[in-house]
């Protein structure tokens, strides 16, 4: 490559147009850094300004009311919230009025007819499911559940601290699972069999062993 004012051969090169009078770049032409926007202003969605609600201890109720639920994760974001907020005492008209409010805050809210969806048959979540659903959600701020391996007075292995040596291996294993991986829900015998790779028949048999003994 050669460039002016380069003698090559006893051949000066020069510019065909000098370079005074070359005009400048277009503005247009020229890319300019980016300059930094909120997260708000980015995505183009309403901040929800947070609502009064019973249940400030159950830390996946805030974190779900706060995020701007994506495509793929508001259908379940939005069911599981308004099932939270019934759980934690909240009337049913309120929780449905919270679910709209949160829904026409998102970039990219859900219709009419799917949010009649969400607002369906109530049921009772617990950590695990939670989690199950929502991979965003974090659990290290919620006084909800046991942190540092503190169980709560309500913990059914706490309330039955008394009784467990009393129990089956089998039995004790599935209290143990109850208290700790289930805490606060009320797993059917499939869902359990399936966390624990145990058969079906033999948790059932611990669980009626269970309720025989008052634990559950």
């Amino acid at each position: 490559m050669v460039a002016p004012p380069s003698i090559i051969k006893a051949h000066q090169y020069i510019y065909e147009v000098p370079l005074s009078e070359i005009l400048p770049i277009p503005k247009l032409l020229i890319k300019k850094e980016r300059e930094p926007v909120s997260c708000v202003e980015e995505r183009k969605h309403k901040t929800l300004e947070m609502p009064k609600y019973h249940g400030h201890k159950v830390d996946c109720i805030r974190q779900i009311l706060c995020r701007d639920l994506e495509e793929g994760e508001r259908n379940n974001s939005l069911f599981v919230l308004y099932n939270l907020l019934l759980q934690n005492k909240n009337t049913d008209e309120y929780s449905k009025k919270l679910i709209i409010e949160k829904n026409g805050s998102l970039s990219k809210p859900l219709t009419e007819l799917d949010l009649k969806k969400v607002c369906r048959k109530a049921y009772n979540y617990g950590c695990v499911g939670i989690r199950d659903k929502l991979t965003y959600i974090k659990c290290e701020a919620c006084e909800y559940r046991f942190k540092d391996g503190k169980l709560k007075d309500t913990n059914i292995l706490i309330k039955n601290i008394r009784t467990l040596p009393e129990l089956s291996n089998t039995e004790a294993k599935i209290a143990l699972m109850l208290g700790i991986v289930f805490d606060g829900e009320n797993p059917s015998v499939t869902k359990i069999s399936k966390k624990t790779k145990m058969n079906y028949n033999t948790v059932k048999k611990a669980i009626i062993g269970l309720k025989g003994k008052g634990i559950i």
